[in-house]
């Protein structure tokens, strides 16, 4: 009986063994997760959750009787040691485990900032996982002060999220502007104006030189010379891929864990799918970190595990929550040479990316419309004038049958 084990219990695999068993598998399936709770949504952690507006139960994908109802055998607080490709088998608290097809699943890991500087200290968080959450939610107490490194979309956030809750927040980002690697200067001045507009102290163009304290974080030193008394800290500063297993098992590595077109790895009877794995797309090679691309990418493995051969074709979208506003973007920007600007009312507004006459990618905010028809007339192919965004008049669904 063919046997297909699922390393990360995260969305991508998750995604990757209902598909399989959904989809007709009737062999073993074996998913493999290093937490102690079944799979569950990440997004809701540094948002709702930690707000306490959601319950544990509901962050969960499904509910945990899905696993055994669907003989899906799930091993949680499990970490794997080791694949052995040749071998096929994969090596985990001392029991060796075969397989016939591998799925590595991952995902990434946040970047943390270096002891030497403090960042070990108690008091300094990360937002990735359940444990990371829980972890800092009692420090989130009305009039305490937050330092957030990082102004990244996971730092702001965790900012909008202290801000609601009373506290005094102070988010720092080293380069010239907030969300400087991800956005258009349009969309920066739109969030730091937000940010500002309920309290937050963003500060810019200043780099984190250390945090003080004995045993916990008392406080911080800026590149400025400047100081700042804290009571915890959040370090947003991005993620990396998680590599290290596949990297040990010699299969190759390309910002990610280097898939063809169908998912599979260098090595024969090894896929990957979600943060961890970097695939072809539009004549190069990109990674990307969503978790639209997650399920997607997961299970178009598990459909090529059953056969179906087919490429991933992936189209790109991603989305933010920040106080009452919520950001959705379309389509990926590199290389954009011209943003144009499609005003709404009140905090309505989008960005679209042209590079030429090409439109590449839509920052709405708080404008659904918008982004709906820039994600459509992306994945089709076609790019309206840049004046006919621009025109407030523009009726945009008319855009579409063009």
């Amino acid at each position: 009986m063919t046997h297909v084990v699922v390393i990360g219990g995260g969305q991508a695999g998750a995604s990757c063994v209902a598909k399989l068993r959904g989809g007709g598998f009737d062999g073993r399936i074996t998913l493999i997760g290093e937490e102690p709770v079944p799979p569950y949504q990440r997004p809701p952690l540094s948002k709702k959750y930690l707000l306490g507006e959601m319950e544990l139960e509901r962050l969960f994908l499904r509910p945990e009787s899905y696993y055994p109802e669907n003989d899906i055998a799930l091993r949680l607080s499990q970490r794997v040691e080791a694949i052995d490709p040749a071998a096929q088998t994969v090596t985990l608290g001392g029991e060796v485990m075969g397989y016939d097809e591998l799925v590595l699943a991952t995902g990434s890991v946040p970047r943390r900032l270096p002891a030497v500087i403090g960042g070990a200290l108690d008091g300094v968080h990360v937002v990735r996982n359940l444990t990371d959450v829980n972890g800092m939610a009692p420090e989130f107490i009305e009039g305490t002060r937050v330092l957030i490194v990082g102004g990244g979309y996971i730092g702001l956030e965790a900012a909008a999220v202290a801000a609601t809750k009373g506290l005094h927040v102070t988010v720092v980002e080293m380069a010239d502007r907030i969300l400087q690697r991800v956005a258009a200067p349009e969309t920066s001045a739109y969030f730091r104006d937000l940010h500002r507009a309920h309290g937050v102290n963003v500060r810019e163009g200043v780099g984190l030189e250390r945090l003080v304290g004995e045993d916990r974080v008392r406080g911080s030193t800026f590149s400025d010379g400047s100081e700042l008394e804290v009571d915890f800290v959040i370090v947003g500063v991005g993620i990396e891929p998680a590599t290290g297993l596949a990297e040990a098992a010699g299969i190759e590595i390309e910002n990610g864990i280097r898939t063809d077109a169908q998912g599979r790895t260098s090595a024969p009877h090894v896929w990957a799918a979600g943060d961890c794995a970097s695939f072809p797309y539009r004549g190069g090679r990109v990674r990307l970190e969503s978790v639209p691309n997650a399920i997607d990418q997961a299970e178009c493995v598990a459909e090529n595990i059953m056969g179906a051969g087919k490429d991933y074709i992936a189209k790109p979208w991603f989305w933010s929550d920040q106080y009452n506003v919520k950001l959705q973007i379309a389509g990926l920007n590199g290389g954009y040479d011209r943003v144009v600007t499609r005003p709404g009312e009140g905090l309505s507004t989008s960005f679209w990316y042209y590079k030429g006459a090409e439109l590449l990618a839509v920052d709405a905010m708080n404008a659904p419309r918008d982004y709906m028809v820039g994600k459509r007339l992306i994945e089709s192919g076609k790019s309206p004038a840049p004046e006919v965004i621009a025109d407030p008049g523009t009726d945009l669904k008319a855009l579409m049958k063009a």
